[in-house]
């Protein structure tokens, strides 16, 4: 946003009403300064984690590139069952794949918890939950030869057994 008015107008659009003077508070609170993006003078919010220089918001394609990226380089399994998605990391790379999962601005994803090597993953429903857990592999390059489940089994009480993808095996570290 080059200014508080146009900052205003897309807020309105998305069905935010804001007083020109909240706004201007808001910004404050937040951090945000005018920084050079190209030969305009844009706002920008301080990065997250360690890194605190303020920089324009990535675009949809940077964000896209991003997860695709930690996938490749960081998703080991993703399990999918009821409305949950369970993702498997190396040891201590889970807060890396779930932030960029959580600034990916997925629909249905409802919220992620990371802890050292494991994301649960909240999504609105089953149907959901598959469709994530496939899109996460697709996105980690999936081979053929990649263990992947088969469609799960149905049992006796026609319940359904989670989904196992996994897109490669663990690394393991020199002291195991």
């Amino acid at each position: 946003m080059r200014s508080q008015g146009e900052l205003l107008e897309i807020l309105s659009r998305k069905g935010f009403d804001v007083a020109q003077a909240t706004l201007s508070r808001d910004l404050v609170e937040l951090g945000a300064v005018k920084v050079r993006e190209g030969k305009t003078l844009v706002y920008a919010v301080p990065g997250q984690g360690g890194d605190r220089t303020a920089r324009v918001a990535p675009g949809p394609d940077e964000v896209s590139a991003r997860l695709r990226r930690q996938c490749e380089e960081l998703l080991v399994t993703a399990r999918a069952a009821a409305n949950l998605v369970v993702v498997r990391t190396p040891s201590g790379a889970a807060n890396y794949l779930a932030s960029a999962i959580d600034h990916a601005d997925e629909p249905d994803i409802l919220g992620t918890i990371a802890g050292d090597d494991t994301i649960m993953i909240i999504t609105g429903g089953t149907r959901q939950s598959r469709a994530l857990a496939s899109r996460l592999v697709a996105l980690a390059g999936s081979r053929d030869d990649d263990p992947i489940a088969e469609p799960p089994p149905t049992g006796t009480t026609g319940q359904t057994e989670p989904v196992v993808i996994q897109t490669k095996k663990p690394t393991r570290r020199p002291s195991d």
